[in-house]
């Protein structure tokens, strides 16, 4: 058992030098089993060395009020287990990080739904308007014609008679390049469908 060496009662307060010396001096011997047990919670080196670096720091700002005749090796070890735990949870609460490199523009976009409320930035709603690219390959397999007639009556909302005037083709054309066209991206987008659910 490690007991702490404190000033007597007649010698006054204790310097900030007096306690620093005194906590090297009592707390340096212990260095290495405190060590070992960060090691053994964190089990990395380098965060081993991080806990017991924390630890070693909130036992300096509360070794003033360190109760003379307890052992001083246990209340390291529970300084360190708290810090450990604080940590820990910590690291839950925090969202997950990733490299920019790694994050797609979809990605983005989805993420941006799932917050809450207000007006969506300029960013988040251009993103959002982001076709899958499951849907993007899909549609550039179909036939020009298709395309333009779906574009211009799903995406821009048109009727099929002014989707006949603007593409200066019959109402019967575009109605059947519509249907055929919906018709081509179901099969394709089938295999992808499957996967999701």
């Amino acid at each position: 058992m490690t007991l702490t060496s404190v000033p007597a009662d007649g010698d006054g307060p204790e310097s900030d030098a007096e306690l620093a010396a005194r906590f090297t001096r009592d707390t340096q011997p212990l260095f290495d089993v405190l060590h070992r047990g960060a090691r053994r919670l964190t089990r990395t080196e380098a965060d081993a060395e991080d806990l017991l670096q924390d630890t070693l720091l909130h036992a300096y700002t509360g070794f003033r009020k360190f109760r003379t005749g307890t052992n001083l090796k246990a209340w390291l070890f529970r300084i360190m287990y708290n810090r450990w735990v604080s940590n820990h949870r910590g690291r839950q609460r925090r969202p997950a990080e990733v490299a920019v490199e790694d994050i797609t523009d979809r990605e983005l976009a989805r993420a941006a739904t799932h917050q809450s409320g207000g007006l969506h930035s300029a960013e988040a709603v251009v993103l959002g308007a982001l076709p899958d690219p499951e849907l993007t390959e899909a549609l550039a397999e179909l036939p020009e014609g298709f395309t333009t007639a779906m574009f211009y009556a799903y995406v821009e909302g048109y009727t099929y008679a002014e989707t006949a005037a603007i593409m200066d083709i019959p109402m019967g054309t575009v109605m059947s390049r519509v249907s055929r066209g919906r018709q081509r991206l179901r099969t394709s987008l089938a295999p992808h469908e499957r996967r999701i659910a």
